[in-house]
């Protein structure tokens, strides 16, 4: 390690970081991210009912893509007239839009019963989502021109869905990019108060994430494994808010070494030296973390855990890798205007806001305690009340023309003919004999055909998101048990297996998370108490910040639930991250209890690490809120909750519950371990009787 140390900070090590720099440009200018279709199986739960359904389906010469559903209603709510209606079937029999098919015959158009509106069923005939929402936007504007004036012609179905979901990520990478490096910048000036040194390590964070898409992309490439639009999002704000927070720590302990050490080379690889041992534990909790995710059922989210894992590692190796030589050759100015100088007092032994806090804790040590766990538990109380699941209608932000359509396509239709289920089946007489009549069942179509499979359409009496639908669903499948070779598809059964999924993958990963965190302290600290204390105060921050979000949600926002996925990826982050910003303390406090023993150890190591690790946490909780810039409610809610988890975990249980724990128990902290001078002296004392 003292070698790479040398070889990182020398005088000609910047070279080393440009090189670093050049390479990592040239990856991103010359490979580029990978690119991929998608398959129809890509977010589904492997093995399950409805992924079957849809596997099947895809094989079927007639479903080479999905259903578009134009909804015809007069401007001022009242009925279409005989005219009207008329107007509207030339209208459709004329279309003549790329990829979508006019059905013939009276079926082209079906008026309501109440003749306040009417619908035409149009095939889309697109492989992956980008075509279908080129195909869908010129449908809008084909019937936008068609319809006879004083009837709105609006378009909805699983087509309309699919294209306004495919248009959250219109610009998204570079409008997420954007939003992220911008707070990053600002909260780099506001903590650093320099108008030069933060354009150094967000450079360096900035070529980093740019490869980390482009690294990770191209290993999902060759193991196969898919990813999605919002695999490259998360990613990006997960490497600019760990990279800037490795950043922080080191530049942290650069400055405070530059005030003892006249040598700026000898204070950085002292910094290095002090720093790495922290960041590489910090990375390995979080590497193994989101590694975890590859154990889940749907191919997704095993892919968002590989490319996090990758985006740690480039994040790591650029900052411990370029940052230092970069530093060390621009000079103390970099600091300016508060340039550090020899004979300045360090940060442990000032008497900063973090030490008076630490001085306060230390005086009413068990208050502090019992009163930040009642806190905590009070904030954790909103989860009583948390609903799992999101309907579609709330999926966004902002509610698009498919979601506004389809529940005005309700009024006047069965509910459940925006998304019929659908059924694969090899007897198709069979499983419509044991369908009709089923309650819930509206009505059950014939549809494609290929391979010896045959779709049925069926048309729900429930809307698609509702619960009545989702119990409608579990009839079918019961009803159609005996049949082999049947599978019951289409949205709403989907939500029915993507919740049983995440509810599996929650009992898997979760505990296995924890066990792993747990192990790579053990192994970090070298104690029992410690490590255990520690991931349950990250475990306690997490279900806070889960109810405090469930407050957010429902109360101010309006929400009726948490998307299903959210839970496992807040969990994963948080305690990944959470683990993060108590290693920067303990390891500190155990490097200051050498000299000063374990209380008074712990107060400087929260004086010194006091101020980065809330400027960290500020920013990384800042990073994760720049999520919602997207109008896709599931990353909203994820963004929120690791937003309100870590400013807790950098606010509360960093600062007041861990150093109260660690006050009252003294040695016992770290137990087996003894860290204080009289630990560094028994080896010597031994030695001597000896």
């Amino acid at each position: 390690m003292a070698t790479l140390r040398r070889f990182l900070v020398n005088r000609a090590s910047f070279l080393v970081g440009l090189l670093l720099l050049v390479l990592g440009a040239l990856s991103i200018a010359g490979l580029g991210q990978a690119t991929r279709d998608s398959a129809v199986d890509d977010s589904l739960p492997a093995g399950t009912d409805s992924t079957r359904a849809a596997q099947v389906r895809d094989t079927l010469p007639q479903e080479d893509g999905s259903t578009a559903i134009a909804l015809f209603t007069r401007d001022d709510d009242g009925e279409l007239d005989e005219a009207q209606v008329d107007a509207l079937r030339e209208a459709v029999a004329g279309l003549e839009v790329d990829r979508v098919e006019v059905p013939d015959g009276p079926q082209a158009l079906v008026a309501a019963e109440d003749g306040t509106a009417a619908i035409s069923v149009l095939p889309v005939r697109a492989s992956d989502a980008t075509t279908t929402a080129a195909a869908v936007g010129d449908l809008r504007e084909a019937l936008d021109r068609a319809v006879p004036d004083g009837v709105t012609a609006q378009v909805t179905g699983p087509a309309g869905v699919q294209a306004d979901l495919a248009a959250v990520f219109d610009g998204a990478d570079v409008r997420l990019l954007a939003t992220t490096a911008g707070v990053v910048a600002i909260l780099l000036v506001i903590t650093y108060r320099s108008p030069v040194l933060w354009l150094v390590p967000l450079s360096v964070v900035g070529i980093a994430d740019q490869t980390a898409a482009v690294l990770a992309t191209r290993a999902l490439e060759e193991l196969g494994v898919p990813w999605d639009e919002s695999t490259t999002g998360i990613l990006s704000v997960l490497v600019f808010g760990a990279g800037t927070n490795y950043a922080l720590l080191l530049i942290s302990r650069y400055r405070d070494e530059l005030r003892s050490h006249e040598d700026r080379y000898e204070a950085m690889r002292l910094a290095l030296r002090r720093t790495a041992e922290a960041v590489f534990a910090s990375a390995t909790t979080v590497v193994v973390g989101v590694l975890c995710l590859a154990l889940s059922l749907v191919p997704t989210t095993r892919g968002l855990g590989i490319a996090c894992a990758v985006g740690i590692v480039v994040a790591v190796v650029f900052v411990l890798g370029a940052l230092p030589g970069l530093l060390v050759a621009c000079g103390r100015w970099v600091f300016w205007p508060r340039v550090p100088h020899v004979g300045t007092a360090s940060l442990a032994e000032g008497r900063s806001l973090w030490r008076r806090v630490g001085d306060a804790v230390a005086r009413r040590t068990v208050l502090f305690a019992v009163g930040t766990v009642a806190l905590l538990a009070v904030l954790a109380a909103g989860l009583g009340a948390a609903r799992l699941g999101l309907p579609t209608a709330e999926q966004f932000l902002q509610t698009p023309e498919a979601i506004t359509a389809g529940e005005r396509l309700a009024e006047s239709f069965p509910a459940g003919s925006s998304d019929p289920a659908t059924v694969v089946t090899r007897d198709p007489e069979a499983a419509t004999t044991a369908l009709d009549g089923l309650a819930g069942v509206q009505g059950v179509t014939p549809g494609g055909e290929g391979g010896g499979w045959t779709e049925l359409s069926v048309v729900l009496a429930d809307a698609p998101d509702s619960e009545a639908a989702e119990e409608t669903v579990e009839r079918m499948r019961a009803a159609l048990a005996g049949e082999p070779s049947t599978y019951v598809g289409g949205a709403t059964a989907e939500a029915v297996d993507l919740a049983d999924a995440s509810t599996r993958d929650r009992l898997v990963i979760f505990p296995l998370v924890l066990l792993l965190v747990l192990g790579a302290l053990l192994l970090l600290l070298r104690a029992v108490v410690a490590p255990v204390l520690l991931v349950l105060t990250v475990l306690a921050t997490y279900v806070a910040a889960l109810g405090v979000g469930w407050w957010v949600f429902s109360g101010l926002l309006g929400f009726s639930g948490i998307d299903e996925g959210m839970p496992l990826l807040a969990f994963l982050f948080l305690v990944a991250l959470g683990v993060d910003y108590n290693i920067f303390l303990v390891t500190r406090t155990r490097e200051e209890a050498r000299l000063h023993g374990p209380r008074e150890g712990m107060l400087r190591a929260l004086a010194a690490t006091g101020g980065v690790i809330t400027s960290a946490g500020v920013l990384l909780a800042a990073v994760f809120a720049v999520l919602g810039v997207l109008p896709l409610v599931v990353l909203a809610q994820l963004g929120v909750v690791i937003c309100i988890g870590v400013l807790l975990d950098t606010l509360l249980v960093r600062t007041v519950l861990v150093p109260s724990l660690a006050l009252l128990l003294g040695d016992r902290f770290w137990w087996p371990r003894r860290v204080g001078p009289e630990a560094e002296q028994a080896p010597a004392r031994h030695l001597a009787q000896r």
